[in-house]
C-alpha cells in the first residue's frame, strides 16, 4: 500500500498543496447528447521512495523531533536561569546599597570622631585626672567600636566583591549558553526544513515501512 511521508517535527508544518489537474485534449463526445464528456484525468504514476530513502527519511525525522524536544528542555532551563539571575542580581543591588550605606555611616562617625579628638585635647588640661580618664576611656571605646565596624565592613565588602564577581561569570555563562542556543535553534530548523525537502510529502510503500520498524525494533532490543 502507498502512503505519503509527513512531517511530525515540532517545528511549524507549510501547508500542503493540492496538485494541479491537466484536462486531457482527447475527450470523447457522447453521440447521444452530443455533449462532450467529463474530462478524464491522467494521473502520473508517483514515483515511490525506495526502503533505503525511506529509512534515512525516518531516521531523519526520529532526530529531528528529538532536537526539537531537547531544544524546547534547553530553552525552559535557560529562562529558569534568566529568572534565577535577576532575583541575585536583585539581592546584590541590595547588597550593595546596603554595604554603601555602611560605609557612608561609618565615615561620618570617624569625622565625628576626630572632631570630639580635637576637642579633647583643649578640655583636657581642664580637668582632673580622674575626668581626664573618664574622657579618654569613653573615646578610646568609641574609637574601637569603630574600628569594629570598619573590619566587619570590610569582611561584608570582600564577601560582596566575591559574589559580584562570581555573578558576573554567571552572566558571560549565560549570554554566551543565549547564543549557543540560539544558533541550536537555527541549525534545528535549518535541518526540518532539509526534511520536508528531501522527504517531505513523498510517497512510499508501507510494506518497508514495516520491514523498518522492525529492523529498529530489533536493533533497539539488541542494543539493551
Amino acid at each position: 500500500m502507498k502512503r505519503i511521508l509527513l512531517s511530525v517535527c515540532l517545528a511549524a508544518l507549510l501547508p500542503v498543496l493540492a496538485s494541479a489537474q491537466t484536462v486531457n485534449p482527447n475527450a470523447k463526445v457522447d453521440p447521444k447528447n452530443n455533449k462532450v464528456s467529463r474530462p478524464v484525468v491522467d494521473k502520473p504514476k508517483q514515483k515511490l521512495m525506495t526502503r533505503d530513502e525511506l529509512r534515512a527519511c525516518l531516521n531523519k525525522q526520529a532526530s529531528n523531533d528529538a532536537e526539537a524536544k531537547a531544544v524546547l528542555a534547553a530553552e525552559a532551563d535557560y529562562k529558569k536561569e534568566r529568572e534565577r539571575l535577576m532575583s541575585e542580581k536583585e539581592q546584590l543591588t541590595k547588597e550593595g546599597e546596603a554595604i554603601d550605606a555602611n560605609a557612608s555611616a561609618i565615615k561620618a562617625e570617624q569625622a565625628e570622631l576626630i572632631k570630639s579628638n580635637e576637642e579633647l585635647k583643649v578640655k583636657l588640661p581642664e580637668m582632673s585626672r580622674g575626668e581626664q580618664k573618664a574622657a579618654i576611656d569613653g573615646y578610646n571605646a568609641r574609637a574601637k567600636a569603630n574600628d569594629a565596624k570598619i573590619e566587619a565592613h570590610n569582611k561584608n565588602k570582600d564577601e560582596y566583591m566575591a559574589k559580584a564577581k562570581a555573578f558576573d561569570a554567571a552572566i558571560e555563562k549565560f549570554n554566551k549558553t543565549g547564543k549557543d542556543l540560539e544558533t541550536r535553534s537555527l541549525d534545528h530548523l535549518d535541518a526540518v526544513d532539509g526534511w520536508k525537502k528531501a522527504c517531505g510529502n513523498k510517497a512510499y510503500d508501507e510494506a518497508d515501512e514495516i520491514a523498518i520498524k522492525k529492523e529498529q525494533a530489533a536493533a533497539a532490543a539488541a542494543g539493551k
